[in-house]
């Protein structure tokens, strides 16, 4: 029994050598007798190409799913990334399709809304009056889908925006603005580049703008990434995507901050068409300086530290601007309520000026001592008649004084339709020409167009017959 168990153990044993010999000619690594492990050898020579190819797997993985402060690097573009974007067909339909969509735009804030823009010179001047070849950056809030291209068409003169070239180009999401052919066609034809959602700031879509930037353009973004979820009363976070575009650009950008408020009022969420009649206010501040965080050594700082340095300079001078424009359009909005009583003021003293006797109105209206004397008279009564129900009559529409409060304008709007309105002044007319009258009565029974009608009859027709 016992010579079976040794022949048996000999036998394993020689199949763990067999094994180890397959093992150093398979991987050429060597196995330790005493503790049962592997050893690689030193040289990279003795691997072999499957352990070569599994750990290439393994280093790729550790660098896109790992997080690592090296993962940011400088990545300089050419200033021609993407040659369709330039090619002569889609600057033929750039030069048509900005300035026609820029000027439409600008007549729809300016015609139809009403837009108060503080500091435009600020962005005229960087636009127009910036060195040769210095890129120009603009930075806003993001409040609806249509702030580019309103606000930035009610910003620019008309003139300006004929000239395609020196506007502006800005990202879509490619969910959004590039769904299909047609709708990328149309918003390539007006300078517009796709980014996509989660690709990280060295995407396509960002090369594209570096190379925009890096050609002396404007390229204008919304650095929140996206829409406020609020209606624009807060502004989100602000994405390290612009400190991108600012470090690696061959030039350090101009970079020109705005914001605005009230785009909410024209497109708000979940709308299909823009509103009109709205107000929107827009603050131009002035450019930010960037320059001792793009010149700052790598060495000391890393690249990711950088980009979010510049990324929460320009964010705090956003709220800042944020909090500026909320309290312009707070104080626009309060003496517009201003103008408005005294506009109401006004004509309630052009009403006190007009000669209702002329009207023959006379009898309908007290006069203003008349209304004065019985006002202490007639408190009493209404005191103690309160829950007394008076059926409505003329009488009682008609006869008002022209104070302020309860006077004549209040009164009429609020017991008086529009049509009730006509009637009256044709009866009144009516009653200072007309000689006879049966009694009050029959006048009160007279409706508008029966009233005009009897006037004409009475006066004018009446004056052709007499001649």
């Amino acid at each position: 029994m016992e010579s079976v168990w040794g022949d048996g153990k000999d036998i394993w044993k020689n199949k763990i050598q067999a094994l180890q010999l397959r093992f150093r000619d398979r991987f050429r690594v060597t196995v330790d007798k005493h503790n049962r492990v592997f050893r690689q050898r030193i040289s990279d020579g003795y691997f072999s190409t499957t352990v070569q190819r599994w750990l290439l797997r393994f280093r790729t993985f550790q660098n896109k799913s790992l997080p690592s402060a090296s993962k940011f690097y400088c990545k300089r573009v050419s200033k021609d990334v993407d040659g369709a974007e330039d090619s002569v067909l889609s600057r033929m339909l750039q030069a048509i399709a900005v300035p026609v969509l820029g000027n439409v735009c600008h007549v729809f804030m300016h015609g139809l809304n009403h837009v108060q823009i503080y500091g435009a010179e600020k962005l005229q001047e960087a636009l127009l009056h910036r060195q040769e070849g210095k890129p120009l950056l603009t930075v806003s809030n993001h409040v609806a889908s249509v702030d580019d291209p309103f606000v930035i068409a009610s910003l620019l003169p008309p003139s300006v925006m004929l000239d395609a070239h020196n506007l502006r180009w800005t990202l879509c999401a490619t969910d959004r603005c590039f769904k299909n052919p047609a709708t990328s066609a149309f918003f390539q034809s007006v300078k517009v580049l796709p980014v996509s959602r989660g690709d990280g700031i060295y995407q396509k879509g960002m090369d594209m703008a570096l190379s925009k930037l890096n050609n002396g353009a404007w390229v204008h973004i919304f650095p929140e990434g996206s829409r406020s979820r609020d209606g624009g009363r807060t502004m989100g976070s602000i994405k390290r995507g612009v400190g991108r575009l600012v470090m690696d650009a061959d030039n350090v950008p101009l970079v020109v901050p705005f914001v605005h408020t009230g785009m909410q009022d024209i497109m708000p969420i979940g709308s299909k068409f823009p509103k009109i009649g709205k107000t929107v206010t827009v603050l131009i501040g002035d450019p930010i300086h960037l320059d001792d965080l793009v010149s700052a050594d790598d060495r000391f700082i890393s690249r990711g530290e950088l980009y979010d340095a510049i990324s929460l300079r320009i964010g705090h001078r956003l709220q800042e601007l944020k909090v500026q424009v909320d309290k312009l359009a707070l104080q626009h909005s309060l003496e517009v309520q201003t103008h408005t009583s005294q506009n109401g003021e006004r004509a309630t003293g052009i009403l006190q000026q007009v000669d209702w006797e002329a009207f023959g109105m006379s009898s309908y209206i007290l006069a203003d001592k008349d209304s004065s004397s019985l006002t202490g008279v007639t408190e009493e009564p209404q005191k103690l008649n309160i829950h007394h129900e008076v059926q409505p009559t003329y009488d009682r529409y008609f006869r008002v004084s022209f104070f302020h409060e309860g006077g004549l304008m209040s009164r009429v709007h609020g017991y008086m339709y529009p049509t009730e309105l006509m009637g009256f002044a044709a009866r009144g007319l009516f009653m200072n020409t007309r000689n006879q009258i049966d009694d009050q009565n029959n006048v009160k029974e007279v409706g508008p167009l029966k009233a005009w009608k009897q006037y004409f009859e009475a006066s004018i027709f009446c004056q052709w017959n007499c001649k």
